[in-house]
């Protein structure tokens, strides 16, 4: 008995394991202007995602007490890429092994590109480029936001269920736009849907261009069960709605958003989440926020498990491993791309709006798992990230075609 109570205090006095993760981004990043967030543009980021990073590590702290383990954020403020990585490699060399990328999609895909194979964990939180889940895909990096395709599928599933199967595309002309406009292009095709046409817009301060942000001039002698308005910004999608010479519903950019997470969900928890989120940072969670929160939900669940961090990779990409983000669904990341399978809200009304539907929707079926059905299935992803640390986004040798 006397040996079981000294070794009970040699246990007691050992101090806690710790666990570090970093998060990267930029203070200079655009999308976090303070006049932009303001304006709560639908499916856009509400605020710094961190913020729901540190909510899933205060949720934790029994799990974590228990195993003796301290979770902790750290700030890696970037102004560049070299600075960025610079820091990364520093702070892995200290043991930091898990970081989360809160910054735009061309700057996670030069930071996964600089990744070594074994090397540190990426979790990209915050940029929903397809690019970053295909052909720039990498071992390191791992996704919690879903792809502008996955967002694509899930409304053009939608316009299937409703039987709206003519499209109107409104699309903006900048690069952003653009790889939205590939997304929505690539939905329309998977799932038998008819564009009848397709137009640009511009907002401008040049009255010969007046025309170019002119919804009515924009929708009118053109017969379509649908407005599907592509627009990075949000700023001439917010005033589609309502505004087109046919009454038509409006999808995409504004009126029914496809998004990652949104504050009217009323099922599977997710009320308690958003009101811990709430008092937190009195604000509601966007996507972004959720990502991260997931993020590092899945760290702290393997991390729980397996203190070597150089398993963390496998145990993540284990279809063993199940989590619950509060949507209803067993969520799991896929082998191929590493982008996190979920399913998808459509949504409407913006803040305090209401969802119309959650995809997939009944009826749309996967030989292995419903939620392939939305975003770059394995057959038709050009990401193969195999078992081996060196995978990168080639199709690896002997890999399935």
């Amino acid at each position: 008995m006397a040996l079981a109570g000294t070794l009970a205090c040699i246990s007691m006095a050992l101090p806690a394991r710790e666990l570090q993760i970093g998060v990267v981004f930029d203070p200079a990043d655009s999308r976090y202007d303070r006049t932009r967030l303001e304006k709560n543009y639908p499916g856009q980021p509400l605020g710094r995602p961190k913020a729901g990073a540190a909510l899933a590590i205060a949720e934790s702290e029994f799990s974590l007490a228990q195993a003796d383990l301290k979770v902790s954020l750290i700030d890696v403020a970037a102004d560049n890429i070299e600075d960025a990585h610079a820091k990364i490699e520093a702070l892995a060399k200290k043991g930091v092994m898990h970081f989360l990328l809160d910054l735009p999609g061309s700057a996670v895909e030069q930071l996964s590109k600089a990744a070594q194979p074994g090397s540190a964990l990426l979790f990209n939180v915050s940029a929903s480029d397809p690019a970053l889940r295909r052909a720039a895909c990498h071992a390191q990096l791992f996704h919690t936001l879903p792809d502008e395709s996955m967002r694509a599928d899930a409304i053009a599933q939608f316009l299937v269920t409703r039987k709206w199967s003519k499209v109107l595309l409104l699309a903006g002309t900048s690069p952003a736009d653009q790889v939205m406009l590939a997304a929505a292009q690539g939905a329309i095709k998977r799932y038998g849907l008819k564009p009848v046409a397709s137009k640009s817009f511009k907002l401008s301060n040049d009255p010969r261009e007046r025309d170019m942000a002119n919804v009515a001039l924009l929708t009118a002698g053109i017969d379509s069960d649908v407005v599907w308005v592509v627009d990075s910004d949000g700023e001439f999608a917010r005033d589609v709605p309502y505004r087109t010479v046919l009454p038509r519903p409006v999808v995409g950019s504004a009126g029914l958003v496809a998004e990652g997470w949104h504050s009217s969900w009323e099922r599977n928890g997710a009320p308690q989440l958003n009101r811990r989120f709430r008092k937190a940072e009195n604000r509601v969670m966007a996507a972004e926020d959720w990502a991260a929160w997931m993020a590092t939900k899945a760290i702290i669940e393997v991390a729980l498990k397996l203190p070597d961090a150089s398993r963390h990779r496998a145990a993540l990409r284990s279809q063993e491993l199940v989590l619950d983000g509060f949507k209803g669904a067993r969520l799991s990341f896929r082998p191929w791309d590493q982008q996190l399978r979920q399913p998808v809200f459509l949504a409407h009304g913006g803040i305090g709006g209401g969802i119309a539907g959650i995809a997939p929707f009944d009826g749309f079926l996967h030989p292995k798992n419903n939620l392939d059905t939305l975003g770059a299935d394995e057959k038709e992803s050009s990401c193969r990230l195999g078992d081996a640390p060196g995978a990168t986004g080639q199709t690896q040798t002997g890999a399935k075609k």
